[in-house]
């Protein structure tokens, strides 16, 4: 994968794993919150941010979807980026 593409996946993985972090402050001040639709789409650009987030400060582990989902989102990434580097996908 060249840097046109990696750079920009690297920040939105940066982004994911902020929102994580983010949202468990917010939780522990028992403040407003990020929406879970809004922190699925980010894990979903950005799976790898998002399963460091959970795992580091150790927020929506215990909820089915996203301890479901994000590994769903990290093998779809893995998968296209092997694509990418076979050859089979332009890019």
């Amino acid at each position: 994968m060249n840097n046109v593409l990696f750079i920009p996946y690297l920040i939105l993985n940066i982004i994911s794993f902020a929102l994580f972090g983010y949202d468990k402050h917010l939780a522990m001040r028992e403040e407003y919150r990020i929406s879970e639709r809004n922190l699925m789409t980010v894990a979903f650009f950005g799976p790898f941010g998002a399963y460091a987030g959970m795992r580091i400060f150790r927020h929506k582990i215990r909820k089915p979807l996203f301890s479901m989902m994000i590994p769903v989102f990290i093998l779809s990434h893995a998968g296209i980026y092997a694509l990418l580097l076979s050859g089979f996908l332009p890019g």
